[in-house]
């Protein structure tokens, strides 16, 4: 079962989350998977506080849409300006999806192989219960492998490439942080397991009151 915790704020929820995975590679982990959006960039300024021996962690990325690394709508790029270029991670393995979908996804699969097993996943939430780039209904949360590129994702960019729900459920941890009300929906189908975001048993959950619907 998932488990959900509520706090009072977006920050308080910012706050949790980068302490969370700072102790948890404090405590050994050795690969880190960071999410885009707007919810855990301020969870990463603040990551990029703290004590943590970022010599020996890998970091990879959950999807990421097909676009240059510098372009303003890559989850690299804002993990990068955020966290990454005030921390020095072992190594960095960004999604290469400016290939397209289907190289991206193929190359990236070799990489999460490599790095396996994933020790902590970070995950925001969409508005419709998306995780990563897995959307309610769409054929990739069917996917066999590690990977999966999408060329007709719901939500623009439409070519994206992605971890898999295979990938996701073998991780040794999982957070997913979803703020605000307009996530409320969201996090309501999650507990209900009726959303992609709701099909990883094991995630731990927090959210602020406004996500929480109170």
């Amino acid at each position: 079962m998932a488990e959900f915790v509520i706090l009072a704020t977006a920050e308080e929820v910012a706050e949790a989350a980068a302490a969370e995975i700072a102790e948890a590679l404090r405590d050994g982990a050795k690969t880190l998977v960071l999410t885009g959006g707007t919810t855990p960039k301020r969870c990463y300024e603040l990551l990029s506080t703290l004590e943590v021996e970022w010599g020996r962690v890998a970091v990879l990325f959950g999807d990421e849409r097909c676009v240059p690394p510098d372009h303003p709508e890559s989850n690299y790029r804002m993990a990068k300006e955020t966290l990454l270029d005030h921390v020095s991670p072992a190594t960095v393995y960004r999604i290469p999806a400016e290939l397209g979908p289907e190289e991206g996804a193929d190359l990236y699969a070799e990489v999460v192989d490599y790095a396996a097993p994933l020790d902590f996943v970070l995950l925001g939430v969409g508005e419709d219960g998306h995780i990563a780039s897995l959307f309610p209904g769409h054929p990739a949360l069917e996917a066999d492998g590690l990977t999966a590129g999408i060329r007709d994702s719901p939500k623009p960019p439409p070519e994206r490439v992605t971890l898999t729900l295979e990938a996701l459920r073998d991780a040794h941890r999982v957070l997913v942080m979803a703020t605000g009300t307009g996530k409320a929906a969201a996090v309501a189908m999650a507990r209900r397991g009726e959303s992609p975001s709701g099909m990883i048993a094991g995630a731990r959950w927090l959210i602020d009151r406004a996500a929480a619907g109170q």
